[in-house]
């Protein structure tokens, strides 16, 4: 069974494009949103996340989202620390994805593919693309977030300039008729490489 990358940057409309993919009928695996369960319901994992930045990251049950991004976000080495105890976490929770399907291929969708190694895991990699000030307007109007914020958000990704060499496969996501197209296409490509 092949294992597909997909990631992209913030806006870049990756869940939309992931989308296209489960109507394909491909099994797809949300590394981001596995991480977010896994902190909130993973025992062993919430107890290294208290030892890390204190009992108070949790409201009783529930992890304390905003206080955790503010931390990590001002200090570097705390998210290396968080990434440390996550990030292994969610590659046994995608080994047991994997060993429940049955397909040609899947997808591994994670925002930080590339950053984090995790490529180099992957028999294809597929970059979902747009330009800023597209990325900029679709999370305002999703998140109701301001300009600046998402400005600094971006500066912890890695640019489109960058990923691009390294991707298999760039979807430019500006024009949703021409992104089908190239869903489907990349699709054929996956499904009779041998």
């Amino acid at each position: 069974m092949k294992i597909v990358g997909l990631t992209g940057g913030i806006g870049s409309g990756k869940s939309s494009v992931l989308s296209v993919f489960w109507s394909l009928g491909v099994p797809c695996y949300q590394s981001d949103i596995s991480a977010k369960k896994l902190m909130q319901h993973d025992p062993e994992l919430i107890n290294q996340i208290k030892a890390l930045f204190g009992d108070d990251i949790y409201e009783g049950e529930k992890l304390n989202r905003g206080k955790l991004a503010e931390v990590v976000f001002d200090d570097k080495s705390k998210l290396e620390s968080l990434n440390a105890i996550v990030h292994p976490r969610v590659k046994q929770d995608f080994q047991l994805f994997l060993s429940q399907q049955n397909a040609y291929y899947v997808i591994k969708e994670a925002a930080i593919l590339f950053e984090t190694g995790e490529a180099e895991h992957c028999d294809v990699t597929i970059l979902v693309t747009a330009p800023e000030d597209i990325k900029i307007e679709r999370v305002m109007k999703r998140e109701k977030s301001k300009e600046e914020d998402i400005k600094s958000r971006m500066l912890h990704q890695w640019s489109d300039e960058k990923k691009t060499p390294m991707a298999d496969y760039v979807i430019n996501n500006i024009d949703w008729d021409k992104t089908l197209k190239k869903v489907e296409e990349i699709h054929q490509k996956i499904v009779h490489i041998k």
